[in-house]
């Protein structure tokens, strides 16, 4: 049997369930996921390994039109950058809702010199699947894609049909990694992406996009995993914010994300949580690489 190795990049505006895709792709609370946009703001790769070969999946940052500092700048270089240096691009578009910041994803089938993929998610949520053969048309004449599926990624329907049509789509290769590895990301990553996860859900819609975790230990003993965390903050005012009334919002953020953290690595997890504000880190190159945002 031939056996196929590549990587797969998952591109599309934010919300559209790429974290959720990915998430089913490798069975694991991998990449994490809110209703907010821009939840992602890393390249995550994941690893599915199959009969088949292998696939290497890469999460990306949502494209949008935002460009007010920085951080939204590095974002979209992030997302665009990453679709030119893989074997196949999955566009990924909301079924149920489409925007101009989807034509930005449909916009980097154009700049791909391998072959395309588009996924329509969320088709659970359409009241008419008839839509779907109009909207399928539509987006196929504004891009050239080898295929479609239709999926839910919240529902995991859909997820061996994408994984048939990458397959299909990827170059004979050996796998580069284990077999029961599904990730590149270090332990420590995962454990700064959790926090911030809990932080997204728990907070007022404005300020999670002014923070940023930092793990500043994370150690193994005999017991348990001991972690320190600095939760960073772009505005002094949001620091009484995130720790809460008598710190309830700290210690909420804090329990969730111990548990996340702990089922994920399989073992006792001790978090320490602590607020720092820097002043206008989310517009601040220098701060935004020593902060592990990659350019």
């Amino acid at each position: 049997m031939t056996t196929r190795f590549g990587h797969v990049a998952l591109i599309g505006r934010p919300n559209v369930g790429k974290s959720t895709l990915l998430n089913q792709i490798v069975e694991a609370p991998l990449a994490i996921v809110t209703h907010k946009p821009q939840t992602t703001r890393h390249r995550i790769m994941g690893i599915h390994t199959d009969e088949r070969g292998q696939a290497v999946f890469v999460d990306t940052p949502g494209l949008h039109k935002r460009r007010d500092h920085a951080l939204n700048r590095r974002l979209n270089r992030i997302a665009a950058d990453t679709s030119r240096g893989v074997d196949v691009l999955v566009v990924v578009i909301d079924a149920n809702r489409q925007t101009e910041e989807d034509d930005l994803a449909l916009a980097q089938v154009k700049h791909h010199q391998g072959p395309s993929l588009l996924v329509l998610n969320k088709i659970d949520l359409l009241d008419d699947r008839s839509a779907l053969l109009t909207l399928t048309e539509t987006l196929m004449a504004k891009a050239d894609f080898k295929a479609v599926v239709y999926a839910s990624a919240l529902k995991n329907d859909g997820i061996s049909d994408l994984l048939d049509e990458v397959f299909a789509a990827l170059p004979e290769g050996e796998p580069a990694y284990p077999e029961d590895q599904f990730t590149d990301r270090s332990e420590r990553f995962l454990a700064a992406e959790m926090v911030r996860e809990q932080l997204m859900l728990q907070l007022h819609q404005e300020i999670p996009y002014g923070l940023t975790v930092v793990i500043e230990r994370f150690e193994r003993t005999d017991r348990r995993v001991e972690i320190d965390a600095l939760i960073v903050v772009a505005e002094e005012r949001h620091k009484g914010m995130v720790i809460g009334r008598q710190g309830q919002v700290l210690k909420r953020v804090g329990t969730r994300a111990r548990v996340a953290i702990s089922e994920l690595i399989g073992a006792p997890v001790h978090l320490t949580l602590h607020v720092r504000t820097r002043k206008g880190w989310i517009d601040d190159d220098s701060l935004l690489d020593e902060l592990g945002y990659a350019r």
